[in-house]
């Protein structure tokens, strides 16, 4: 999961080259994104690709589970992030100068045994180290490690991310996976 240097500045030009696309009015065509040297970029990783805007949260979108190369993942996240979250506007040209590009390779989720109970799945919470989904239903949601520099505090953690999924209450019926992230960052400016 750790790439080398010049991995990383490919992930970067892959996320450059889709955001700038999308600014340019055109549409993401995954179909001419070309294989890379670096066979990692070709293995199949799912990621998270976050916008911060002067340390704010500008975009943000990914993929849970692994199902295209961490090459295709992060070309259509990046797209994504800056043009398809719900939360926000799409990206606009000005913005670029205050724009930082974090990429984030999920390993793949593993389910928690002790989520029998709110207590026991808090108990068992590594902050600043866990990614974290939960599931009820068809109500799901997940935080990113980096979300702990929010919310350092497990029970808020839990609480907000319940929230965010719209679960009201804990039950019997609760899922919860755990996974881990590397992540990069890089200013717009210096890609």
């Amino acid at each position: 999961m750790d790439l080398l240097p010049e991995q990383v500045n490919s992930v970067f030009q892959i996320a450059k080259q889709a955001i700038e696309i999308g600014l340019n009015g055109g549409v993401l065509n995954e179909g001419s994104l070309a294989l890379f040297d670096h066979p990692q970029l070709n293995e199949k990783l799912a990621t998270f690709v976050t916008l911060n805007k002067n340390v704010e949260l500008r975009g943000c979108i990914g993929s849970l589970q692994a199902y295209r190369t961490l090459a295709e993942d992060v070309y259509s996240n990046a797209y994504s992030a800056a043009f398809r979250d719900p939360r926000f506007k799409p990206l606009a040209e000005y913005e670029l100068t205050d724009l930082d590009i974090d990429v984030s390779i999920l390993t793949p989720p593993k389910l928690i045994d002790k989520c029998l109970s709110k207590r026991a799945l808090l108990d068992g919470l590594e902050p600043f180290k866990d990614g974290l989904i939960i599931s009820d239903g068809i109500n799901r949601a997940t935080f990113l490690p980096s979300v702990w520099e929010q919310l350092p505090d497990k029970e808020m953690f839990v609480n907000h991310l319940m929230r965010k999924a719209g679960i009201g209450f804990w039950s019997d019926k609760i899922s919860c996976q755990r996974y881990y992230v590397k992540s990069y960052s890089r200013e717009w400016l210096k890609i």
